[in-house]
């Protein structure tokens, strides 16, 4: 990166949009934030500007989002007032949500007429902890001439950069990875659970997965670090596993793909809302696993 500081903006101040935020003030940037939460803008009041998304758009190189999703940033970009009214000329926008990529094409098409470039780029590698330490991996898709331009300006929030294709491909990727990532979750809890049966610990059982072929970052990360220890803290609520899973089977659905496994996770996830615990952290859901189980509970009514 130039020694020259980068006019970098982050828009969306939680879990993961700290960290970044965090990440590129270290690395000497001129960086801009805005969150709708009062709260969240107030300690940057030192370290940063706080801006608006439209006085950001006219100031910054690049701007990164790490809001909700589409919708957020559908909004930012509409009307008089928004951020592709005036926008600075050449810059280029990060979507870092996990989002619907059909919808993410959308709004690449619309920002391209106003000459900003959009650039999806799914995130992972260890959640909020990665963002903070910023050695998250980044699946990107979109103009490839943009992204070799831009990428020195992440290098602050990611140790790894793969570029996958046109708009659309790096949201796709996030959502297949997370279908998979959740999948391993709920896998490891239903063999967690049969060793309990068996007379298995759990320590004892992570322990040797860890050190066999059914090892991953569930068993490696997560149940050491959230579960093991007693603090349930994997920072991402249920609410956001049912809707990258739902994307997953509704984006498998229009491409006509088999995602059995897939479906009975978001079983799993259905019945944790339909229970009311949509903002519980998914570690939580662990113990509770066979309270979860659908199939279960319809053998019980037969009996």
């Amino acid at each position: 990166m130039s020694s020259r500081p980068k006019k970098i903006g982050v828009i969306g101040l939680g879990n993961m949009g700290r960290g970044i935020a965090k990440n590129m003030i270290k690395a000497g940037n001129d960086v801009f934030v805005w969150d709708i939460k009062e709260p969240a803008r107030k300690s940057y009041t030192k370290s940063a500007t706080i801006v608006e998304p439209q006085e950001m758009s006219q100031k910054c190189a690049m701007i990164i989002f790490v809001v909700p999703g589409s919708p957020e940033i559908d909004a930012m970009m509409k009307g008089k007032n928004s951020m592709l009214a005036e926008p600075k000329r050449g810059l280029v926008l990060y979507d870092f949500t996990t989002s619907d990529p059909v919808y993410t094409k959308k709004l690449a098409r619309r920002a391209v007429k106003k000459g900003v470039a959009y650039m999806d780029a799914g995130m992972t590698g260890g959640g909020a902890q990665g963002a903070e330490k910023g050695t998250m991996t980044l699946m990107i898709g979109g103009d490839k001439r943009v992204f070799k331009r831009t990428s020195p300006m992440l290098a602050p929030v990611a140790k790894k950069l793969i570029y996958l294709g046109e708009s659309g491909t790096g949201h796709t990727m996030k959502v297949v990875h997370n279908m998979i990532t959740h999948a391993n979750f709920f896998a490891l809890s239903e063999a967690a659970h049969l060793g309990r049966r068996a007379g298995i610990d759990l320590a004892d059982l992570i322990e040797v997965f860890n050190n066999g072929n059914a090892r991953s970052f569930i068993s490696e990360r997560r149940f050491p670090d959230h579960i093991l220890s007693g603090t349930w803290d994997g920072r991402s609520r249920v609410y956001n596993l049912n809707k990258d899973v739902g994307m997953a089977i509704a984006l498998a659905d229009k491409l006509g793909a088999t995602v059995n496994i897939g479906r009975d996770t978001y079983a799993y996830i259905q019945e944790a809302v339909k229970q009311g615990r949509a903002e519980d952290d998914f570690t939580r859901l662990y113990p509770d696993l066979e309270k979860l189980d659908r199939k279960k509970k319809k053998k019980r009514k037969q009996k």
